[in-house]
């Protein structure tokens, strides 16, 4: 088995795969520059959506509607766990935007403590981390050792890795302008999860992240479509709402009538008639079958 710590064996692995990190780091570039010139919605919808598959994957089970409306409202719904809504919460505002792991990895986790406060030596072994992953690699091959580092710097808690996954998302993108972070947890989440020697491990990471922007790409063409097509057909709707909630639907991947009240300023019988005219035009879709706490998303 690699020591995953050895910087030579991350470089020589780097040389290797030099053709299929080229490809992905395009792609991630191609991403940075579709996103710099969109707005925050559609970083907020991207994070979202990848802090949700991120969860899943690494073991909080939160729904999306849940996340959603504890991002949008601080409101906890029946049944939610709220340490998993927490951690989810944050790793929204992380892959939005706000400082980076270069500020400092304990304000980006935020995990603040007095010298008299860490007694468990948290601040070494944050400073071990950062030493120990090669900034003199490529930004993705850098975060793909940060992750599998994660753990053995004893930076994990309860085996938790969804810290780890979103600081690492946010390394990968290097000096990016539009580009918060990389997706990693899309078709090919695979990578968060693989074992192996190092080689095994950043083929992986490439593909998980080379399939992921691909993916981001797609959806905010979609998106863009969808924008394009709802103002046509609620050209002739009077009032503020119709134009409001139709960025707000654009913006999230799910939207129940609180959401919409709550991010329109409408009042809620408003928001409920202008999503009923919208999936009566085929612009929304209802997605959990439900009498009560429906939640809607663009159909795309």
């Amino acid at each position: 088995m690699d020591d995953l710590s050895d910087a030579a064996i991350w470089r020589r692995a780097q040389g290797d795969q030099a053709a299929t990190l080229a490809c992905a780091a395009g792609r991630l570039g191609a991403l940075d520059e579709r996103l710099r010139h969109a707005g925050q919605g559609a970083r907020q919808h991207l994070a979202l959506a990848e802090a949700d598959r991120m969860c899943w994957y690494l073991g909080d089970r939160v729904s999306l509607d849940k996340l959603a409306l504890w991002v949008a409202m601080r409101v906890r719904t029946i049944g939610a766990d709220g340490r998993a809504l927490e951690r989810g919460g944050w790793a929204v505002r992380r892959l939005s935007g706000g400082i980076g792991p270069d500020a400092g990895l304990a304000a980006f986790l935020g995990r603040h403590v007095t010298a008299e406060e860490d007694a468990d030596g948290l601040a070494a072994r944050l400073s071990g981390w950062q030493d120990a992953v090669d900034q003199s690699l490529h930004p993705i091959v850098a975060s793909c050792m940060g992750y599998h580092l994660w753990n053995l710097a004893g930076l994990g808690q309860n085996d938790n890795r969804l810290e780890a996954a979103v600081t690492a998302a946010r390394i990968a993108v290097g000096p990016a302008r539009g580009a918060v972070f990389a997706p990693l947890a899309g078709a090919r989440a695979n990578a968060l999860w693989s074992g192996g020697d190092v080689a095994l491990r950043l083929a992986a990471w490439i593909d998980a992240i080379d399939s992921g922007a691909m993916a981001a790409i797609a959806f905010l063409d979609r998106i863009r479509d969808w924008q394009d097509r709802a103002a046509q057909a609620m050209a002739g709707l009077s009032g503020r709402t119709p134009t409001l909630l139709r960025q707000v639907v654009a913006d999230w991947p799910l939207v129940s009538a609180p959401m919409g009240e709550s991010l329109t300023g409408a009042s809620r019988s408003a928001v409920q008639r202008n999503l009923d005219l919208m999936q009566d035009r085929g612009l929304v879709r209802e997605m959990t079958g439900q009498g009560r706490f429906r939640c809607w998303c663009a159909t795309l």
